[in-house]
């Protein structure tokens, strides 16, 4: 089975590599490495292209506001050299929290923005010199000083709403979602597979999953990524509101306000867990992924939640997976 794992926060950065050497002697397709308020993704990358022969290897997700597009070009070529062409690049819009309190960049634009940052990027990696002008984005002269491993780099576009999923579709290489239920993932998968019939288009979903003999431990580490993801991310939660549950998010955003993240985990029923992520034990996990897959997503992505000891917790999943 084609599967990748986004391996984050909740794991510490030596937990990250033995993972990443577990995944790749294993045979898993793909490692993201998400970053917002975490690990610098493109180190973390690196160091993980050391110790790694096959896996690929990208950024899950940096957002287009931080860096500017040369400097993501040149960060992605240097990985790609490093690892002997196998890495990707995915890139999302982020948020206004994010962007503007924590980076200090006007949160405006973004699906101009991200068109311009894609055309950018593989202009760059081509190895040619560089002159652009766009609406936001403007390069004079720029020309990477080495030659790429590669002059064509895979480029996924995380999407929430349907502008920025139509946009993935006409520039990029790949959609990466998120916080799907899983009726609705149906829904955009069929509409993508319309659009791109008999293309290469990536349809990626990163899935919050936790896998453990302990049923109910598991459940509950996931229900707390779902809550903590509900709770403070503004547009999943508009997204999740929208579709299915209004009542849900409006008593987690109402504790959220009065308690912090202190048991919000508990207001996310089982109908709710059951349809956006893979909880529970190990053989009712495999049912669930095949739930996932049948809605035509072309690369599940296990977002990596430990129920216990880390390494034990990922030797489950890839034991569950990929046996």
């Amino acid at each position: 089975m084609r599967l990748g794992f986004s391996l984050g926060t909740l794991l510490s950065y030596s937990e990250v590599i033995r993972c990443a050497i577990m995944a790749d002697k294993k045979g898993v397709e793909s490692i993201w490495i998400p970053e917002s308020w975490a690990r610098e993704a493109f180190v973390t990358l690196g160091n993980i292209a050391a110790v790694t022969e096959k896996v690929r290897l990208g950024t899950g997700i940096i957002n287009i506001y931080s860096r500017s597009p040369a400097t993501i070009a040149m960060a992605t070529a240097t990985l790609d050299t490093i690892c002997k062409g196998r890495a990707f690049v995915g890139l999302g819009a982020s948020s206004k929290t994010l962007v503007e309190n924590w980076h200090g960049q006007k949160f405006s634009h973004h699906i101009t923005r991200m068109r311009e940052y894609v055309e950018i990027i593989r202009n760059v990696v081509k190895g040619d010199k560089v002159n652009y002008e766009g609406k936001i984005t403007q390069i004079k002269n720029f020309k990477l000083g080495f030659k790429p491993h590669r002059n064509y780099m895979p480029i996924y576009i995380a999407a929430t709403n349907e502008r920025m999923i139509s946009l993935s579709v006409d520039v990029a290489d790949g959609v990466v979602l998120f916080l799907r239920p899983l009726d609705e993932l149906k829904k955009t998968v069929n509409r993508l597979q319309e659009i791109t019939y008999n293309s290469n288009f990536d349809i990626v979903c990163i899935i919050i999953t936790a896998i453990s003999n302990d049923r109910e431990l598991a459940r509950d580490k996931a229900r707390k990524t779902l809550a903590f993801y509900s709770a403070v991310g503004n547009i999943y939660s508009k997204f999740l509101s929208s579709h299915g549950f209004r009542n849900e998010i409006e008593e987690i955003t109402e504790s959220y306000k009065k308690k912090g993240l202190v048991d919000i985990h508990k207001l996310i029923p089982d109908k709710m867990l059951d349809a956006i992520t893979i909880a529970g034990e190990p053989e009712e996990c495999k049912k669930k992924i095949n739930k996932f897959i049948r809605t035509g997503i072309s690369l599940p992505v296990i977002q990596f939640n430990p129920v216990n000891e880390a390494e034990y917790s990922f030797k489950d999943i890839l034991e569950t997976f990929m046996e």
